[in-house]
């Protein structure tokens, strides 16, 4: 089996940022699939796992409400290995694009009082949220983006390298 594109990369080298995980055309539409991450895989610590659904919770309620972007929203949902999270757009932006919106985003979680969705009707484990972790998360991730908003590493992924066999097989080793 082919190894997927989001397990190229080399997750020893990448840091938090935004960056672009694939492109699909779905009829003559661009789908854009982004890499939100928000703390260094396999060196920090994963995200709480009921921060991170607060702020699955969170976040995609704001961006399915912001004006601008709404309509562009597929999808908003935390990675399994509690790293980051994936956003799905309509479109093609470059991950500075969307900057703000994701910025506004992890901004919005710090006035957040009641996370949406967190009840037995509305959500498969209301039990298992975390506001007060969500906003400190949300913290210093937003803080980390303003720092780092003219750093190109934070919007490019970081390859992973891969011998290649003289016969022209790539060799990995996962």
């Amino acid at each position: 089996m082919d190894l997927i594109p989001s397990f190229s990369i080399d997750h020893t080298k990448i840091i938090p940022g935004i960056f672009i995980s694939r492109q699909d055309s779905v009829g003559e539409n661009i789908v854009t699939t982004y890499d939100v991450r928000v703390t260094r895989p396999n060196r920090e610590p994963a995200v709480d796992v009921a921060a991170m659904h607060s702020l699955e919770h969170i976040i995609a309620t704001f961006l399915r409400n912001d004006p601008d972007w709404k309509d562009q929203v597929i999808y908003w949902g935390p990675m399994g290995c509690l790293t980051g999270f994936y956003l799905i757009l309509k479109g093609n932006h470059h991950p500075k694009d969307i900057f703000d919106l994701l910025l506004r985003a992890f901004r919005s979680v710090k006035d957040t009082e009641e996370v949406p969705g967190a009840t037995a009707v509305n959500c498969g484990n209301y039990n298992m949220h975390n506001l007060e972790m969500a906003k400190w998360y949300a913290g210093i991730f937003a803080e980390y983006l303003e720092y780092n908003a003219e750093n190109n590493e934070i919007y490019e992924y970081p390859k992973a390298e891969r011998l290649v066999t003289e016969d022209g097989r790539r060799f990995y080793d996962s």
